[in-house]
């Protein structure tokens, strides 16, 4: 397989995500540091900095957060011209750490630049002609923009490889909603990454392979569960695997996720296999990028927020 120079495009949320700044929880105010962030953006990043050619599809403010998104991503080697400039305020998510790292939210997001697409706005998209779509999170459940871009997935389909990530948010919007257009993101869908917090709220108490076959036989044929420091479960076709996870000091799990998915599909799209229904991906390849993918998190757990690795900060070969 050979390497297309398609770009791959990354449709979604940007985030200010607000962090209580060391050291100040005991006074009697509380200062926050704000980072960019957002899954769909931070995905964005993370593939950029590995070195694939990448747009970001996204409803930039002309706020405050909104000079901060753009400087993050165009410094990060993301094109932005095919983003709207838009005249509502940004997203802000509080975000609270607990003692495993992992982070809890609190969102600002009622009436935000993230959800008013149109379809005008993206009719553009049609042109680029990526190799790969990749959305979901909040994009395909949140009106008024989720059904214009429903419609651009469908449209993109026949060339394009539709990868989608749910990155449920119980607090903005409820698991019912994700959980009924579900098997119509999976009939649309080629890829389909989700963490295993994602899987408690869409299907509580179900093993991961029972929910797999389920998202199989409603169309979708590659499912990665990411499990945390258990690494992922890889099922394609109904073939699985379980991949371990390399060994890391994690300083915060803020956007590992989305860093893992960046990792998966830079090495998809090196390798040739994007660009339709992943009809020329190997087991190997497979393999070879769902490790990748395990790397590129970890080394986002190792710092503070949605920072992923530059490919040569990584120890293995990108």
């Amino acid at each position: 397989m050979t390497a297309t120079r398609r770009p791959v495009a990354v449709l979604g949320e940007c985030v200010a995500d607000a962090f209580a700044a060391p050291g100040t929880s005991g006074g009697p105010g509380l200062r926050l540091d704000v980072l960019p962030g957002g899954g769909p953006a931070n995905t964005a990043v993370a593939l950029a900095r590995l070195g694939t050619p990448t747009h970001f599809l996204g409803r930039l403010s002309g706020d405050l957060f909104g000079g901060l998104f753009r400087r993050r991503l165009t410094e990060s080697g993301v094109r932005i011209d095919l983003c709207p400039d838009a005249a509502e305020p940004s997203t802000l998510a509080i975000a609270g750490l607990g003692p495993d790292g992992a982070a809890e939210y609190s969102f600002h997001a009622e009436a935000t630049a993230d959800w008013q697409w149109t379809r005008r706005e993206l009719a553009p998209v049609r042109g680029l002609d990526p190799a790969c779509l990749h959305t979901g999170s909040l994009a395909l459940v949140r009106e008024p923009g989720a059904a214009a871009v429903e419609e651009l997935l469908a449209e993109l389909r026949p060339t394009t490889t539709i990868s989608l990530d749910p990155n449920v948010r119980p607090l903005l919007v409820a698991p019912e909603r994700y959980r009924s257009r579900l098997p119509r993101w999976c009939a649309l869908a080629d890829i389909l990454r989700l963490s295993e917090d994602d899987l408690a709220h869409l299907h509580p108490g179900t093993a991961p392979e029972a929910a797999c076959d389920t998202w199989h036989r409603a169309g979708v044929p590659l499912v990665v569960v990411t499990l945390g420091g258990a690494g992922a479960l890889v099922s394609y076709d109904g073939i699985r695997r379980r991949l371990p996870a390399p060994p890391v000091e994690v300083v915060d799990t803020v956007g590992a996720g989305d860093a893992f998915t960046a990792g998966l599909l830079h090495r998809l799209h090196a390798a040739g296999a994007l660009g339709g229904r992943l009809t020329t991906l190997d087991p190997r390849t497979l393999e070879e990028a769902v490790t990748f993918g395990t790397h590129v998190a970890a080394a986002t757990c190792a710092v503070r927020g949605a920072n992923p690795p530059h490919a040569k900060d990584l120890t293995t070969p990108v």
